[in-house]
């Protein structure tokens, strides 16, 4: 059977389960994974981290979901939404890819497709996403993606002001209708 309810051209989106605590670990525990966004991290503060992004699901529907390359089933990192302000239909959105998958060109196509659901199929108005200030990687697929600078903002596990970004509904980025494939 398919687990995957999301898929782009190389990667599927399935959702975590309390089964995946090695998968958790293996992202959130990397220091060079978590660096800029607060890490590292112990295994106690990933377990948690996997027990919120369930808790999530179950609450707002969505949550920063496995990614998985199709070809091989290798766990990739994750990709997808939090709560920032659910009453307006804001999510925040965001990416954590495990160190062995940068530079595939993963963290493109997973958020094109985690875009797309959120837009298409959860009818989110807006998408918030923000970065550490050294994160250049992020800004440029943030920016590839049709994400607008906003603001600098707080951001309290790093105590730094990230770049903050917005993409609206109504601003949607060209590819979201051009591009199924990811």
């Amino acid at each position: 059977m398919d687990s995957y309810f999301l898929r782009s051209r190389r990667l599927g989106f399935r959702t975590w389960t309390a089964a995946d605590r090695d998968l958790a670990v293996g992202l959130w525990c990397d220091p060079a994974v978590t660096r800029l966004f607060g890490g590292p991290y112990d295994e106690e503060w990933a377990a948690r981290r996997l027990a919120d992004e369930i808790a999530c699901l179950a609450k707002h529907g969505y949550q920063y979901w496995p990614i998985f390359q199709l070809t091989g089933g290798e766990h990739v990192g994750c990709c997808g939404l939090r709560p920032r302000d659910p009453a307006a239909r804001v999510s925040g959105f965001g990416f954590h890819l495990r160190r062995d998958q940068w530079g595939r060109g993963f963290a493109t196509e997973a958020a094109r497709t985690a875009i797309r659901y959120a837009f298409e199929v959860l009818e989110a108005r807006a998408l918030f996403a923000g970065h550490h200030p050294e994160n250049r990687a992020s800004r440029r697929v943030l920016e590839k993606l049709g994400f607008r600078y906003t603001h600098d903002e707080l951001y309290p596990p790093t105590g730094l002001r990230h770049h903050s970004y917005l993409l609206t509904a109504a601003e949607q980025a060209p590819w979201l209708a051009d591009d199924r494939d990811g």
